[in-house]
């Protein structure tokens, strides 16, 4: 039963707020594209230097000298965590709903770089390589990022109605239960992903840099 009023309250969120979902996705996604296109703005010289230290990275993976799976782990769930509980409070901070925006973009626009420059500097090997090591954890990152950006993006117009507005409407304290609740069910997914980062990932790497010889 009380699965059955979880799924329908979440149902019934997804569509009140589906225009902000719809806009922090397509936001997202034009990081994304914009930082491909970064790639291709680069001069010869920059591209040279970038792929020198992408080499040297991927070699010392190859070879086992890479920092431990415990250091890996824990700089891949606090650097995550940082930016969800950036998103938080600023979600609470009223004036922060622009932040939110350009911190979103910015997270797609690294993905888009990365990618793409594995892409275009190492071509199909750069694609495999993209798909190990940036794609593993970021199929959970990057939706918790979304709802993330969208719900901090709710709850800040949420707060903006009922200061300035003088709106009536949901009392704020459940909300704030809620939105928070959310911050937490984040965090422990984070940890799943930078478990993935840490343990999975240096071995896909391995692998498709040994085969690529």
């Amino acid at each position: 039963m009380r699965k059955k009023i979880s799924q329908n309250v979440v149902a019934i969120h997804l569509q009140e707020h589906s225009s902000i979902y719809m806009f922090v996705v397509v936001l997202f996604l034009m990081g994304v594209i914009f930082g491909a296109v970064v790639v291709n703005s680069l001069n010869f010289t920059q591209k040279e230097d970038l792929y020198y230290y992408l080499s040297q990275f991927f070699g010392q993976i190859s070879k086992g000298k890479i920092a431990a799976s415990k250091d890996l782990f824990m700089q891949s769930f606090f650097h995550n965590s940082k930016f969800i509980g950036l998103m938080w409070i600023l979600g609470i901070s009223i004036i922060g709903l622009p932040v939110i925006l350009i911190l979103l973009f910015i997270k797609g626009m690294v993905v888009g770089f990365t990618v793409g420059f594995l892409v275009n500097q190492m071509g199909w090997n750069g694609f495999l390589l993209s798909f190990v090591s940036v794609l593993p954890q970021n199929l959970i990152i990057i939706p918790i990022f979304v709802m993330s950006a969208a719900l901090s993006v709710t709850f800040s117009l949420k707060m903006i109605k009922k200061q300035f507005m003088k709106k009536m409407g949901e009392p704020m304290l459940p909300l704030f239960g809620r939105y928070t609740l959310f911050l937490v069910t984040a965090v422990l997914f984070l940890i799943a992903a930078a478990g993935i980062e840490a343990y999975l990932s240096p071995i896909l790497i391995q692998w498709v840099t040994a085969t690529a010889k």
